[in-house]
């Protein structure tokens, strides 16, 4: 009975043993294995995510260059002239009175494309009374996806 008693007790301490090492925490092959795993998830849904970056920054351009027109808009119709430049939608000209400037609808920030850069503007326009543009995001004119050019015409 001795041997019977040995030999459960040795099962006991090699599973009291399992499980205290199961209770530390991970092994170096199952780190791996998550790694690898997140790893082949990245590589599928990252390049997804910033091909719509790219696209979504061309929707804001899109929605920015309206409200500018807006404030052309609202510009002509107060002053009874288009605007020489887009300063003159956040700053007063030298040639309105300040008695009837108006409060700008537009900020600094809002002058510039989600790319950085400065919208264009142009009066008169090519085509039309005034055109205001975003270059992309490239900055050159012309292009395909993100580096498409961003008009009001």
């Amino acid at each position: 009975m001795r041997s019977n008693e040995t030999g459960r007790g040795g099962e006991c301490a090699a599973g009291a043993a399992r499980r205290r090492r199961t209770a530390e925490g991970f092994t170096i092959v199952e780190i791996i294995v998550v790694v690898i795993i997140i790893a082949a998830l990245a590589t599928m849904i990252v390049p997804r995510f910033f091909g719509r970056v790219g696209t979504a920054r061309r929707a804001v351009a899109a929605q920015m260059l309206r409200e500018i027109e807006k404030a052309i808009e609202l510009f002509a119709h107060d002053y009874g002239r288009w605007p020489e430049a887009l300063d003159e939608l956040i700053t007063r000209p030298a040639d309105i009175a300040e008695a009837k400037w108006q409060q700008p609808t537009l900020r600094e920030k809002d002058l510039s494309d989600p790319w950085g850069r400065r919208f264009g503007y142009k009066c008169p326009g090519d085509h039309g009374a005034y055109d205001v543009y975003s270059l992309g995001a490239d900055g050159e004119p012309g292009g395909e996806g993100e580096n498409t050019d961003v008009t009001n015409w």
